[in-house]
């Protein structure tokens, strides 16, 4: 299986882009993994929140194909445990996914026809996070869950 995180603009902050290339280091040892950054729309002071949304659907769904199962990272979405996710990642790839597609949105959200495509949606938190903090939290969690499966000691319950 192969994972992908799909974003909307580029990571600004120093320490963010160190944390989040530390997790992606310790990731290569587990499974292939890639992250997809969709560059920060141009001239959005004309265009409405949802003329945004949908021009944003439009560049994320680029990346995706019709073998994908893409899952939102939404506040809405379904939470789990560390170990809960790690579970459910053992079962996609028992289940034989070949590519496993995880999508945060841009600030106002996911547009409808992203929600249509997706095969599921999760949440990390009920609090809100900046979209740059995410990807930290996020690369953070695949890693603690790949460690979990293989049973070594970096999560402690």
């Amino acid at each position: 299986m192969k994972i992908t995180l799909l974003v909307t603009g580029k990571t600004e902050e120093k320490y963010l882009i160190e944390g989040i290339e530390k997790y992606l280091n310790r990731l290569k040892h587990y499974i292939g993994f890639n992250m997809i950054v969709i560059p920060d729309m141009k001239n959005t002071k004309n265009l409405s929140e949802s003329q945004q949304k949908t021009k944003e659907a439009e560049m994320m769904l680029k990346h995706i194909s019709n073998p994908d199962m893409v899952i939102l990272l939404d506040e809405k979405g379904k939470k789990y445990t560390s170990v809960l996710f790690s579970n459910y990642l053992n079962k996609q790839m028992i289940g034989s996914v070949q590519h496993l597609v995880f999508v945060i949105g841009g600030p106002y959200g996911f547009d409808e026809s992203v929600y249509k495509r997706a095969n599921g949606s999760m949440s990390l938190s009920d609090m809100t996070f900046s979209h740059q903090m995410v990807r930290l939290f996020f690369v953070e969690q695949l890693y603690r869950a790949f460690s979990i499966l293989k049973g070594e000691p970096y999560h402690h319950e």
